[in-house]
């Protein structure tokens, strides 16, 4: 399956604790990471830099919803669900 053109919901709903370009700390659950273009695409995409959780994330139906706000919406709501 592919990204939704023009989302950028898996660059901003969810934390990532690994370095990222940027964000040396990683990036807190609801904020924009700083590899997120104006256009929303990943900066990093295809490159060595990208953090691993990145890489490993695969869209699906549920995921990409039926709209942006939905895609933002359930990786917010996977994030509460898998917080320790």
């Amino acid at each position: 399956m592919q990204c939704r053109p023009v989302c950028g919901a898996c660059c901003i709903a969810p934390s990532i604790s690994s370095p990222i370009p940027g964000m040396p700390h990683g990036k807190p659950v609801g904020i924009r990471c700083a590899q997120l273009t104006d256009d929303l695409r990943c900066a990093l995409f295809g490159r060595s830099g990208r953090p691993a959780v990145c890489v490993a994330l695969r869209p699906e139906p549920a995921m990409r919803g039926a709209s942006r706000e939905q895609a933002l919406d359930w990786l917010a709501a996977l994030e509460v669900a898998t917080r320790p």
